[in-house]
């Protein structure tokens, strides 16, 4: 990926964040330090001129898989974990509206009295209006992870590329931390990421982008203005593209 000195390498963006990139050095719950760091890259970001939308996981709160194992039903663990997500919403547009950047938190799970109900013709007319769009409750329904989210959004709202933010830099034939001989890809198709079972995103995530012909961006959001810098095209990161 080559730098684009006038602006953003795409236009409009789906950030995809886990929960747990949230905690920071903490088990659980919000590191205030590293919120504080993710909104300024989130505003940063912004201010090259592209449309932001985050789509946010929530386990550092709940996992609903995790739930499910230890004998929730699976579906009402995965609305646990979604309510998980809202929370962690409401903190990114706070910490965002903080730095003088406007936001807004929209969930697929209902609840008007927290944050707007997600629509596509809401997220479309705040992106138009250049704020970053918090996206939370996943696809608003059960068995569905919050990367399958992040491509439907991506693909509901006619975004450009989805940016993965991970704890690695980029794409990895192995996990890096347990194998020392992971090779690492600076390209990939679709197709090769799900016949090779690439864990960085789930089989699901990865076709409905393959079907939209979206190309999916992996970093690492461990280093500051990480997200803009990928957005730039700069940095180390794995390209997944038709």
């Amino acid at each position: 990926m080559n730098a684009s000195p006038q602006g953003p390498k795409w236009k409009r963006v789906v950030v995809k964040l886990s929960g747990e990139a949230l905690q920071g050095g903490l088990t659980h719950g919000l590191d205030s330090a590293t919120l504080d760091r993710i909104a300024d890259d989130l505003a940063a970001a912004a201010e090259l001129g592209a449309e932001i939308a985050v789509v946010v996981g929530g386990g550092n709160f709940f996992r609903g898989i995790r739930g499910a194992e230890k004998g929730i039903e699976r579906a009402r663990a995965d609305s646990i974990g979604m309510l998980a997500t809202v929370m962690n919403a409401l903190a990114i547009e706070y910490a965002i509206e903080k730095r003088g950047r406007a936001a807004r938190a929209l969930s697929a799970v209902a609840m008007p009295s927290v944050c707007q109900p997600y629509s596509r013709q809401a997220a479309l007319h705040h992106l138009g209006k250049g704020r970053i769009v918090i996206l939370a409750g996943g696809t608003g329904n059960p068995f569905f992870t919050t990367d399958t989210g992040a491509a439907l959004r991506a693909a509901e709202l006619s975004c450009d590329a989805i940016m993965k933010a991970t704890q690695v830099d980029g794409v990895y034939s192995a996990d890096p931390k347990k194998d020392p001989t992971a090779t690492r890809y600076e390209r990939l198709s679709h197709d090769e990421a799900i016949a090779r079972n690439l864990a960085v995103m789930d089989t699901a995530a990865f076709a409905l982008a393959r079907e939209n012909r979206i190309p999916i961006i992996v970093f690492s959001i461990a280093e500051p203005r990480a997200i803009a810098a990928a957005l730039s095209g700069q940095g180390r990161a794995t390209l997944v593209a038709p």
